[in-house]
């Protein structure tokens, strides 16, 4: 009788991969516009994963954020510090091993943050 096929194990709830998913996940539910996921392991002590997306307002960067920090609590039994509500045009939310930036449209492009923590993509200095 042959062996079954190896399955890949699920990551484990309370792993990087798990609260990377979780995320990632969460602001495609909610519409995330433009998402962009930014490894940092091996690059920066900050965190592992660096997530920037925008919302088309600032009701709409609030909810996914405060649905984001209850479902980091409820999922992966993280508790995660947040910044920036009271105006919602940047709110970052620190989550450990996962730093996650969202932005209205205009905020994102004025701080640009793709471009600051693009490793390896910068242009050469003069």
């Amino acid at each position: 009788m042959p062996a079954a096929p190896k399955r890949k194990a699920a990551p484990a709830a309370d792993s990087v991969e798990a609260l990377h998913a979780l995320i990632l996940q969460s602001l495609e539910d909610d519409q995330a516009v433009e998402l962009v996921s930014i490894p940092l392991a091996g690059k920066s002590a900050i965190a592992d994963y660096m997530v920037i997306a925008s919302g088309r307002s600032t009701r709409q960067v609030a909810s996914m954020a405060q649905k984001l920090q209850e479902k980091i609590k409820q999922q992966c039994g993280r508790l995660s510090r947040v910044e920036g509500m009271a105006n919602a045009d940047w709110v970052l939310i620190d989550a450990g091993d996962v730093i996650v930036h969202l932005f209205r449209p205009e905020v994102r492009s004025f701080y640009n943050l793709e471009r600051m923590w693009a490793f390896g993509d910068a242009p050469p200095a003069s």
